[in-house]
């Protein structure tokens, strides 16, 4: 469990300098746009294969459990994750109503995608997970409000923006419905 947390730690105080302009700003003024990106990425890439390697000693140490969701609460979980790579999607794709919508829609795929996740496992080590991810999700989204806001002329939406992030966030959804047991080792076909 220790690995765990020192992952999300790691993990997440990287994804967190952007919610404190002054300090990505001195950040990248004393290193240089490229030596930041490179050193936020192996820092959330360190963070991410701690938080991976915490959390599959966990579950091989036996889960903690603290209550037994419903099945109504698991399939729910399908619900949120449709959401999750439909919004996450949408995050890369061209410009659609989807994505101007949503503002913010690799946010709102991340708070999908955890709080169904939250919702479906009743153990210690997924609350943690992802609790402190949703949460993340929803003070990173609120810190938008005090960040400075962009002054990039956005494109006008168009239908094909919201066809490819409908249509690769299906194909995502079916693709990690089929390799959650090899990726998590967690099967939900059964």
């Amino acid at each position: 469990m220790t690995f765990l947390i020192v992952g999300l730690i790691v993990f997440l105080a990287f994804h967190s300098i952007g919610m404190f302009p002054r300090l990505h700003a001195f950040l990248v003024g004393a290193m240089g746009p490229n030596v930041y990106k490179g050193v936020y990425s192996v820092f959330s890439l360190i963070g991410l294969v701690i938080l991976f390697d915490g959390f599959a000693a966990y579950r091989e140490a036996g889960l903690i459990q603290i209550w037994n969701p419903p099945a109504a609460l698991k399939h729910l979980n399908y619900l949120f994750m449709l959401v999750s790579f439909i919004s996450l999607a949408a995050a890369y794709a061209p410009r659609g109503y989807i994505k101007m919508r949503l503002k913010h829609p690799m946010l709102v795929g991340i708070k999908a995608w955890a709080f169904g996740h939250f919702l479906a496992n009743g153990d210690l080590g997924g609350m943690i997970l992802f609790g402190a991810l949703l949460a993340w999700a929803v003070v990173d989204r609120i810190s938008f409000k005090w960040r400075p806001a962009a002054t990039v002329e956005l494109p006008a939406p168009r239908v094909l923006g919201d066809i490819i992030a409908v249509v690769a966030g299906i194909i995502a959804y079916i693709g990690m419905i089929h390799l959650h047991p090899v990726l998590v080792g967690v099967s939900l076909m059964g």
